[in-house]
């Protein structure tokens, strides 16, 4: 059997899940995938896809020191932890930023393709603005460790001058299927289908600024198959480097993204406001949109999904029938 050319990290998460789909849909299947599986249900996310090999993400390492994988030619670095509120920050930078260190360095090192994902979580509260193509990444300032573990690699590429051969992905907010698994971290469409199947009702948020009405906060919602289409045409186009916002583009209302689970589930449109914890109310965003500018240059058709139509397709395909990608 021919040696994997496409390695995959964190290949049984959500996103990683979904890109190993996608280039089972492209026809790819000489693929490495690398996970902690550990004790929760993402192994099930493997079970219909297509690749070569599996391994455990802490022997990975081991195997590139020992030239193991010399067919590598594209990494796609999706593996972290991605828990807003993990606490461990020794757990988070040996996780998110050394690993993404040793591993970026062996990909350029190959002359192998590197693309891992960074995080919007690095724009922080979003006071100096949600750019791509900011030249001052030290001006920013996350605001969780998640967040700072990201950001401590973008500026570590920056300053080793990589970003300008590597590729560093800003996904704002990304729902779809395969991320059954992620508990708290599950997307707001896959909380509210549970709340409104067992309820008929859901709950959102009430609004606490005069400008935004309760339910109409707004964020940039993406669509899991839209964000690997723009992972992979980003892979593929090799004048495309550094750090680039993936999102919609669009700012849309929480109320805009749960109605369709009730059309979807022939059920009238019934949503409760509710009081937002005294914890929460300070660092609220009321308002998150991806500036595309850059991903639109490089070449990127568009999404091929608009929010309704993602919603339906994902209520409908995979949570009302409980399936995975690839089933």
């Amino acid at each position: 059997m021919a040696k994997p050319k496409i390695l995959v990290t964190g290949g049984a998460g959500f996103i990683g899940s979904a890109l190993v789909w996608a280039l089972n849909e492209l026809g790819r299947d000489d693929i490495l995938v690398a996970d902690f599986l550990g004790e929760d249900e993402k192994w099930k996310n493997l079970v219909p896809l297509k690749f070569a090999d599996y391994v455990e993400a802490d022997e990975l390492l081991e195997l590139l020191e020992d030239d193991a994988l010399t067919d590598i030619e594209l990494v796609l670095h999706l593996g972290a932890c991605s828990a807003t509120t993990e606490r461990d920050c020794r757990y988070l930078i040996q996780n998110n930023f050394e690993y993404t260190k040793s591993l970026a360095s062996w990909a350029l090192g190959r002359g192998a393709r590197f693309v891992y994902a960074s995080s919007a979580a690095t724009y922080g509260d979003g006071a100096q603005g949600m750019d791509d193509q900011l030249e001052d990444l030290h001006a920013l300032r996350p605001l969780n460790m998640y967040g700072y573990s990201k950001h401590l690699f973008d500026c570590y590429a920056q300053r080793e001058g990589w970003l300008n051969k590597i590729v560093g992905l800003k996904y704002f907010n990304v729902y779809g299927p395969n991320e059954d698994h992620k508990g708290d971290m599950r997307s707001v469409v896959h909380k509210a289908f549970g709340q409104i199947r067992e309820t008929g009702k859901v709950s959102l948020f009430k609004s606490y600024l005069p400008d935004y009405a309760d339910g109409g906060q707004m964020r940039d919602f993406l669509y899991v198959k839209d964000a690997v289409a723009m992972t992979l045409h980003l892979a593929e186009t090799s004048s495309a480097n550094g750090l680039f916002n993936l999102g919609s583009g669009q700012a849309n209302t929480w109320i805009s993204l749960v109605t369709p689970i009730f059309t979807a589930l022939n059920l009238p449109v019934n949503i409760e406001f509710i009081e937002m914890p005294d914890q929460l109310r300070g660092k609220y965003q009321y308002f998150t949109k991806a500036d595309t500018t850059k991903l639109q240059g490089s070449g990127f058709a568009g999404c091929q999904y608009s929010l309704a139509e993602a919603v339906t397709d994902y209520v409908a395909q995979y949570l009302t029938p409980g399936r995975h990608l690839g089933d």
